[in-house]
């Protein structure tokens, strides 16, 4: 079973940075590693739905939300089975909780295509 452990969260004041970790352990239901499924990053604000924010493949492919692309950084680093996420100027409307997913196959963008979840990360923009 794949368990996914978001760190790095916090307060910030806009136009400031943070780096989110999510280390993940376990394999999926078909044996898989971290080093061979996707991974993305999802936020929920209050009151709203969650939404994709990143994500990252097996090999490196990368894709962005709209609201993101430009500021944010997804990365992996295989030889530790971490997840990252860069974010810089960061704005009041990046206020929410963050959440690291992971699926087999390739990169998806809807939360019901990933199968495993974290705890998420609470981040809070202050203007």
């Amino acid at each position: 079973q794949v368990q996914l452990v978001e760190s790095g969260g916090g307060l910030v004041q806009a136009g400031g940075s943070l780096r989110l970790s999510c280390a993940a352990s376990g394999r999926t239901a078909s044996g898989r590693t971290f080093t061979s499924y996707s991974v993305g990053w999802f936020r929920q604000a209050f009151g709203r739905e969650r939404e994709f924010v990143a994500a990252i493949s097996w090999s490196g492919d990368t894709y962005y939300s709209e609201s993101v692309k430009g500021r944010f950084a997804i990365s992996r680093d295989n030889a530790k089975n971490t997840l990252y996420l860069q974010m810089n100027s960061l704005k009041p409307d990046d206020t929410a909780v963050y959440y690291c997913a992971a699926r087999e196959g390739p990169i998806a963008i809807m939360t019901h295509q990933y199968g495993y979840w974290g705890q998420g990360t609470q981040v809070t923009v202050s203007s």
